[in-house]
């Protein structure tokens, strides 16, 4: 038996809905964000000493990372579904998105995300103004444009072989990339003029394992309804 310690509102949504998808069964436990600081709790440490989710247990081995874990999980339990055969074009794109999301697509993300942060926080108000100033530097001068090629990269590589990333199937690249496009649409018309990508965040979003790991574990984004990414 599979144990996942998820952390709410978080990108380990992809592992609940990886073992929805291959109807493998599993134990839940689900960590809440402190709400102030809305980090990991320490009980997390008592699992791995990075106090960082998702983890997965599995005969007494710890899994850490969320790419590698789907890797790992696939690897064993996969049996041939969720990916193309090996060695093909597909599979290399499959690989390719697959590692995409955690080492390009997600870095600029959560850096908008700080200074979005930066911008609100408690300061002294003489600092108010530069820290205001730098944070909307960084964010349009590097950030959005970072975030905006990257959509449209998705949005062309879709227009060569969709309607899913690594061609007519959905795969672990579709999976691993949802999250990230999720969390690009919490700023609203991110998908205006890319029909493609809006039509294949529809799809994923319309999977019922999709829908089965969000009614377990919670919605990706805080504020989302139930059954609702964010």
């Amino acid at each position: 038996m599979l144990t996942v310690h998820h952390l709410e509102h978080s990108r380990g949504h992809r592992i609940l809905w990886l073992l929805e998808e291959l109807a493998l069964p599993y134990t839940l436990q689900i960590h809440r964000r402190d709400p102030k600081t809305l980090l990991a709790p320490d009980s997390l440490r008592a699992v791995h000493p990075l106090g960082k989710a998702p983890l997965v247990v599995e005969d007494g081995e710890v899994l850490a990372e969320s790419g590698a874990i789907v890797e790992i999980l696939h690897a064993r339990h996969g049996q041939g579904r969720l990916r193309p055969p090996p060695g093909t074009a597909e599979d290399r794109r499959c690989t390719h998105w697959l590692h995409f999301a955690e080492g390009s697509a997600m870095p600029p993300l959560v850096m908008d995300l700080v200074f979005r942060r930066i911008r609100s926080a408690p300061m002294p108000f003489f600092a108010r103004p530069i820290a205001r100033a730098l944070a909307d530097k960084v964010q349009q001068g590097w950030l959005m444009p970072q975030i905006e090629a990257q959509l449209d990269a998705m949005e062309d590589e879709l227009a060569r072989g969709g309607p899913f990333l690594a061609g007519p199937a959905f795969s672990l690249a579709d999976l691993m990339m949802g999250y990230p496009v999720d969390a690009a649409c919490q700023r609203p018309g991110r998908l205006a003029g890319r029909p493609r990508l809006a039509a294949w965040r529809s799809a994923l979003h319309a999977r019922p394992a999709y829908q089965r790991a969000l009614a377990v574990g919670g919605p990706l984004f805080p504020g989302a309804s139930p059954g609702e990414a964010g």
